[in-house]
């Protein structure tokens, strides 16, 4: 058995942008998806899932989630998170050159489903590490940040950024533009996350935008616009020290004045909702530095950047808002948690104790 983690993610700034080859700054935050994996005998697939905002479910199949499984849950839910294990799933059969190698697959999550913290992408990066692991294979981060990346596009049918997933499997802040992807130095940013409930519809947002863009030109002048404000941004960090305890309340004033302009091109563009602005408007009156939505938007969570409990507290109390929380930048992305040699070290001195 092999047990990995990996972490989900807020944008800082450039949701949207980056699909059209702009930059964008993520920043892996301490909300963590854990896949454990245990090879089987046959080349049958199990999974379990319980925590990915869904009632639980449990479905074995083999080769493909392709026939649709007959679980009492939500379809779209259901198929959206079983095709992203199963994709993970053939990653990691791929990488260890073992086509027919079976699992019993457990997905916990404290990752809200779709909405905008990267709960697909933690649980691929997680799950392909976990499954590689399990048949003998270690792969680098980037390697793995790479199969998530493909798994994740295979599933949105050609609409992924290398965004969610890199961010995912390295940790900390990256910077994506296309496809360079880096990892950048960030001090402990102070994020509060606004969560409303509910779910965007990706494709639906993404295609939204899409149509804008190439029917009016201020629309595509806009996503340029996003693609500016994330430099100054990136200029910003790179100027700041990454070792501080605490960022300078200048460096989170011009952050949060950039993240406030991102968010109102975000909204230009269609991509906000009632909810998510008025966790929005909660954070900034309750003196965050600045707020936005995270992700592909149309509901989920919103992120805002303030050291003290007000913001939090605000987001607590205002109408639409489900919860609110604090998330530390995790500087570690992906990780084993259980290894295949310490988890038969375990059987082992169980064995002896016996």
């Amino acid at each position: 058995m092999t047990v990995s983690s990996a972490p989900g993610k807020v944008y800082l700034f450039g949701e949207h942008a980056v699909v059209y080859g702009e930059p964008a700054v993520p920043c892996a935050v301490e909300r963590r998806a854990t896949v454990t994996v245990a090879a089987r005998d046959d080349d049958h697939v199990r999974v379990r899932a319980e925590d990915l905002s869904l009632n639980g479910f449990t479905v074995e199949y083999r080769g493909s989630t392709g026939d649709r499984p007959d679980v009492d849950v939500p379809a779209p839910l259901v198929e959206a998170a079983m095709g992203y294990i199963d994709a993970a799933v053939d990653q990691a059969r791929e990488a260890a050159d073992a086509p027919d190698a079976g699992f019993d697959i457990t997905v916990e999550s404290d990752i809200p489903l779709g909405a905008g913290l990267g709960s697909s992408a933690a649980v691929v990066v997680a799950g392909i590490d976990a499954a590689t692991r399990e048949l003998g294979v270690e792969l680098e981060p980037r390697e793995i940040a790479e199969r998530a990346y493909r798994a994740e596009h295979e599933v949105q049918d050609g609409q992924a950024s290398r965004a969610d997933t890199f961010c995912s499997a390295m940790g900390g802040a990256v910077r994506v533009e296309g496809d360079d992807c880096r990892t950048i130095d960030a001090p402990p940013l102070p994020f509060v996350i606004g969560f409303d409930g509910g779910a965007g519809d990706t494709g639906a947002l993404v295609s939204g935008v899409r149509a804008l863009r190439e029917e009016y030109d201020f629309a595509a002048d806009t996503v340029s616009t996003v693609g500016d404000i994330v430099r100054r941004g990136e200029e910003l960090l790179a100027e700041s020290d990454p070792d501080a305890d605490e960022p300078p309340e200048e460096l989170l004033s011009e952050l949060g004045r950039f993240m406030n302009f991102n968010h109102g091109l975000l909204e230009a563009l269609g991509v906000s909702s009632r909810s998510l602005d008025s966790m929005v408007w909660a954070a900034r009156e309750a003196g965050a530095y600045g707020a936005k939505l995270t992700g592909a938007g149309g509901g989920g969570c919103i992120v805002s950047l303030d050291p003290t409990p007000e913001t939090q507290t605000a987001l607590r109390f205002t109408p639409g808002c489900e919860d609110a929380f604090r998330a530390e930048l995790a500087t570690e992305g992906v990780r084993v948690e259980v290894s295949p040699e310490a988890d038969a070290e375990r059987d082992g001195d169980g064995e002896d104790s016996a």
